[in-house]
């Protein structure tokens, strides 16, 4: 059974974390594949200070911050056959809870020196929820890929008029349903389904 993990960048549980279990679901639909979702809501997670003590100790994982949150969820996700994730635009760029997350993966580095190609087998996929229609979400999607393509990982979209990630409107809503952004969840779902098949076909 092949794992995908979706990651929800969000400190709400409203759209961001909507479109991303839409997903999922639809990933569950695929024979072979199963899901977990990860919510960096309430999480303890402190950024990487890139003092590289985790490449001097060569230990994977943080040798300054053992004791936040952060360490079971990157163990988690190395061990996943594919990766959703998932963010509100801050700024036009990823929400500061998962720039955070991801600043942790600075001991991957270790695995990569040894084989660069030890996550080429494993799938990223992004997902941005924007309060405005075009708010930022395709460059808020292009930060998740780039921490993908630094690790070597497969990235793709969900196919045809979701060429690089699902882009959702959430107008702002407190209360979000399909009703908000019907083409933006469909393709959070088109995604979701898309990234199943494709970690189906890397492990072949």
């Amino acid at each position: 059974m092949a794992k995908i993990i979706g990651v929800c960048g969000s400190t709400r549980k409203n759209a961001t974390e909507y479109a991303l279990v839409e997903a999922l679901k639809e990933a569950e639909k695929v024979d072979g594949i199963e899901t977990e979702m990860i919510s960096i809501r309430g999480k303890k997670i402190s950024p990487c200070i890139h003092c590289d003590k985790c490449i001097k100790d060569e230990f994977l994982g943080c040798s300054i911050y053992k004791d936040d949150d952060m360490n079971e969820l990157f163990h988690k996700c190395l061990e996943a056959d594919g990766i959703i994730f998932a963010s509100p635009v801050f700024e036009m760029g990823i929400s500061p809870q998962l720039s955070a997350f991801m600043s942790r993966f600075r001991s991957c580095y270790l695995d990569l020196r040894n084989d660069p190609e030890v996550y080429g087998k494993h799938v990223g996929a992004a997902i941005a929820v924007g309060g405005t229609r075009n708010g930022g979400q395709e460059m808020t999607i292009a930060c998740m890929h780039n921490f993908f393509h630094t690790h070597g990982y497969v990235v793709t979209g969900g196919a045809l008029g979701v060429y690089a990630g699902a882009a959702v409107w959430s107008q702002d809503n407190t209360k979000f349903d399909d009703s908000i952004d019907p083409i933006g969840i469909e393709n959070a779902r088109k995604l979701g389904g898309k990234v199943a098949r494709t970690v189906l076909q890397m492990h072949k």
